[in-house]
């Protein structure tokens, strides 16, 4: 058993049977006779849909174990990303709406870890920084302000938004948590990562 008050991303619990996964959570202490409370955002393991609730800070929740496994990325079909594991070649199939927009930057035989909770995989864990190339986007213009953004596609397609001095080929770092531009590669990215 948990209290709320201690509730952390990542960790796994079980409320009125049903089992989520605690994607972020904030504590709020209270002032004199009012408790506190821990506002979090929840996935349910099973549906895949998120659930933002306010716990009392002292109401006690019964936690799960966690379990990470490294799998290999095999392929995505139009529901479904599979993956295996490489020590026993089974293979696991993780709902694309439970992977999230990073499942476009999963490439074939791309090892990550996936989380499982009762034997059941809740997710998949990415880099939070991830070197990518500008497939297209408008030619640079350097009269303009740099805090000024323009649309740019990815070599794997995903449109994103990056200043106005990115050009086609160049190599910059995405932050895969928000899909945000972080900066631009310094000489070749490409060279680097083999």
């Amino acid at each position: 058993m948990t209290v709320a008050s201690q509730l952390r991303a990542g960790i796994a619990i079980r409320y009125e049977g049903a089992t989520y996964k605690v994607m972020a959570a904030e504590y709020h202490p209270g002032q004199g006779q009012m408790g506190g409370a821990t506002h979090v955002r929840l996935q349910n393991t099973g549906t895949g849909t998120f659930w933002e609730h306010s716990f009392r800070s002292e109401l006690k929740l019964e936690d799960i174990a966690v379990e990470k496994r490294p799998l290999e990325f095999l392929y995505d079909d139009a529901d479904h990303c599979w993956f295996m594991d490489p020590e026993d070649y089974e293979q696991t199939g993780i709902s694309k709406a439970m992977v999230g927009p990073q499942a476009a930057f999963l490439e074939a035989g791309k090892r990550v870890t996936v989380e499982f909770v009762e034997g059941q995989p809740v997710g998949v864990l990415f880099p939070e920084m991830l070197e990518v190339s500008i497939a297209e986007t408008a030619p640079p213009v350097h009269q303009q302000q740099d805090n000024t953004l323009k649309p740019a596609k990815l070599s794997n397609g995903v449109e994103i938004m990056v200043p106005q001095f990115i050009k086609n080929g160049d190599a910059i770092r995405l932050d895969l948590r928000t899909m945000k531009y972080m900066d631009r590669v310094k000489g070749d990215a490409r060279a680097r990562r083999g």
